[in-house]
């Protein structure tokens, strides 16, 4: 499972020329999912993303998570995370196949609003994503599937 997060000023994604997330501070992620992802990865990374401290503290240093602001969450279902690219044409061989993926995303999005407000993306949808990133601050996040 794979996050690319950014902290943001502000995020939306728009389907259909409808708003369908959006969020005024905090962060927006990028979420793909591989062939072997499970709950397991999308718990961990859930408590991961909920806990990340990448927002200032009152001496300018990363010491704050989106909890501890009271920022949200802007979740964007992202398969182009696993493409893999040879030559000049990814390939998705290792994406989670589409019904699993979307089952998957939704349990993880349920596991976020655990800890955070969020906002999502529609899964499968041609999305078209806003955001002001706020540093910028961008992080990518892993867990690999492991027996």
């Amino acid at each position: 499972m794979k996050l690319v997060v950014q902290r943001v000023a502000h995020a939306s994604v728009e389907v259909d020329g409808e708003i369908t997330g959006k969020i005024d501070g905090g962060l927006m992620a990028l979420v793909g999912f591989g062939e072997n992802d499970t709950e397991k990865e999308a718990d961990y990374l859930a408590r991961k993303l909920a806990k990340l401290r990448v927002f200032p503290d009152d001496d300018g240093k990363m010491n704050r998570s989106v909890l501890d602001i009271g920022g949200k969450l802007l979740l964007v279902p992202q398969f182009t995370l696993y493409g893999k690219v040879k030559k000049y044409r990814p390939s998705f061989h290792r994406v989670l196949a589409p019904d699993k993926a979307t089952e998957l995303f939704d349990y993880f999005t349920d596991k976020c609003r655990e800890y955070v407000e969020v906002e999502t993306g529609v899964f499968g949808a041609f999305m078209k994503v806003d955001l002001l990133n706020n540093g910028p601050v961008t992080i990518l996040l892993e867990k690999e599937y492991d027996d």
